[in-house]
């Protein structure tokens, strides 16, 4: 211990070694000439729950590898307290997460910078994007082909239901795409998972495994973080618990949050930064008012429509103790199969009104009917579609419940609380029915399960809507990028105010993106380590947008192939 009472000495420390963290801990540490020190909460990641892509639930729902929050009652999902699933192990929610691979559109990175993170233009993202995967298809103007994260289709598409659901959305008018974070996002087409020869591809695997054993980066796991130590306005370090025992690191330049929307916000009101009304009554002297942290949490709701089907094709044939063993010995021995893959094969974007540039609603297509979290599943066959409006406008919070640094803190998303959130579910609902009705589902199309034949109106789907939806996981927002006095950080993922301190995670997203939450993030932490280390920025992409033509006045390109009943 130094005269300051500091136990250890770094020239950087990352709080969380999840998608951000990870990267950030690799990039940090990769010319040798930093020392970095990674705090994880969590432990290891060498359960079978996480390396096999289909069991991606069971970690999902797991103490050992989840944080287990909860939202305070939902006032718009009828006061559902909804389950915040985020990783707690290396590798973060990456190594608990359903591995879909999607980047959001162009338009996502248009609206950050409107929001005032200029330099996160989509030209100025894509070569972030570019340089952190290794497409299994290889490298072209808008695909990576020898970075860390691999991606893939996972068995490309053998069950039969994947194709059919593509020309579907060909037939109701939407197109193809040849690849969703491509050149265009709108359309249906294949859907890539962050999986590499079989195994998930969280950053545990793609960042921290090739760094482990650099002699300038130490992880320290079942460590958390209670606050950042601050001199004035200037982060010198971190106080941090492990096996009982508690800890003063020091750092030399930086002390860098990406403990995710929840605990990156919390971490920060803990150390006296955050709104100071809210500080004072919990007690924390404050160190920098600063009344964004917390504001602005945001996430994507989906709803699963659901069908049986004729034919006995689906995954549910394969739910029971045989057909899971089957599974499980077949990826064990050989790392293929469906174990190889999270289901997810097939997918599209559509824009749920005429007049919007760009898709709003996200369609995963399972080619079984099950929950999410593998809690439930329809007995016989079925498939079905998880539909998200991906571009809300509900904002909720993340605050402290106390000041204690193990307590949870208390969030609300506010879902459903602007009417907008609403029509844009009410619409896909009807679009999604006019999708299956199409002759291409007609070998496989029984009868609606969910929400099912009695949900018409206005009334009854928001209803359902509020009685079904769950959350895709993907919070952001709680740490906004921007130059106003609501911002937390700039754009260069420093925190306002503050000397020394940087928050790179979702947290700094000013409007969450149309789309899975993990490639975006993992951008983010390759493009704040080119801020953190002062290099020259990778040089913005020319490559070309596709965007539909008359979308100011045509909800779809095509016209459906037979009149919709």
């Amino acid at each position: 211990m130094d005269a300051n009472g500091f136990d250890q000495t770094y020239d950087y420390i990352i709080v969380g070694a999840g998608s951000a963290g990870a990267v950030l801990a690799n990039r940090l540490s990769e010319d040798g000439r930093n020392r970095v020190l990674l705090l994880e909460f969590g432990g290891r990641d060498n359960s079978i729950y996480i390396r096999m892509p289909t069991a991606f639930s069971i970690p999902l729902n797991m103490p050992r590898f989840d944080w287990g929050f909860h939202t305070e009652p939902e006032v718009g999902l009828h006061g559902r307290r909804i389950h915040q699933a985020r990783g707690k192990v290396i590798g973060g929610s990456s190594s608990i997460n359903g591995m879909v691979y999607v980047r959001g559109c162009a338009g996502d990175f248009a609206e950050w910078v409107e929001h005032g993170a200029s330099g996160w233009s989509y030209a100025d993202v894509l070569p972030y994007f570019r340089r952190a995967e290794g497409c299994v298809y290889g490298a072209d103007d808008y695909r990576g082909g020898d970075g860390p994260l691999s991606t893939c289709n996972g068995n490309n598409m053998q069950n039969p239901l994947y194709r059919a659901f593509i020309e579907a959305g060909k037939q109701a008018g939407y197109g193809y795409t040849e690849d969703y974070n491509g050149r265009r996002q709108e359309g249906f087409g294949r859907m890539d998972m962050t999986v590499r020869n079989g195994v998930r591809c969280s950053t545990a695997l793609a960042y921290l495994k090739p760094a482990r054993d650099r002699s300038n980066l130490e992880l320290k796991m079942h460590a958390l973080t209670t606050r950042v130590i601050t001199e004035g306005k200037k982060a010198v370090g971190v106080e941090y618990s492990q096996h009982g025992k508690t800890f003063r690191a020091r750092a030399n330049r930086e002390v860098i949050l990406s403990a995710s929307s929840f605990n990156s916000p919390k971490l920060l009101m803990l150390s006296g930064i955050g709104p100071a009304e809210h500080l004072q009554e919990h007690g924390i002297d404050v160190v920098h008012n600063l009344p964004g942290v917390g504001q602005n949490l945001h996430d994507h709701l989906e709803c699963w429509v659901q069908q049986e089907c004729t034919q006995k094709v689906t995954l549910n044939g394969w739910l029971g103790p045989l057909g899971k063993a089957w599974i499980g010995v077949n990826w064990l021995l050989f790392k293929r199969g469906l174990g190889a893959s999270n289901q997810f094969e097939s997918n599209g974007y559509i824009r749920s009104r005429a007049g919007l540039q760009y898709p709003d609603i996200q369609y995963h297509f399972l080619a079984g009917a099950i929950a999410y979290d593998g809690s439930s599943a329809v007995k016989g066959h079925g498939f079905q579609v998880h539909l998200g409006a991906n571009k809300p406008l509900s904002r909720g919070w993340v605050k402290l419940k106390s000041a204690d640094p193990a307590a949870a803190p208390e969030m609300v998303f506010n879902y459903f609380a602007r009417e907008e959130d609403k029509q844009a579910f009410r619409a896909g609902l009807h679009f999604t029915r006019e999708i299956f009705a199409q002759s291409a589902m007609d070998p496989y199309r029984g009868r609606e399960i969910s929400p099912g034949p009695d949900v018409q109106s206005n009334d009854e789907i928001d209803n359902w809507l509020a009685e079904t939806c769950e959350t895709a996981y993907h919070p952001a927002g709680s740490c906004r990028m921007g130059t106003d006095e609501m911002a937390v950080v700039d754009p260069e993922c420093r925190v306002h105010g503050m000397e020394n301190l940087r928050v790179v995670d979702s947290s700094i997203m000013p409007t969450v993106t149309n789309g899975n939450l993990n490639a975006p993030t993992i951008m983010i932490g390759e493009k704040a380590a080119d801020h953190i280390l002062g290099k020259t920025l990778l040089t913005p992409s020319n490559a070309d947008v596709g965007v539909a033509e008359d979308w100011e006045n045509r909800q779809r390109e095509g016209k459906p192939e037979r009149p919709l009943e």
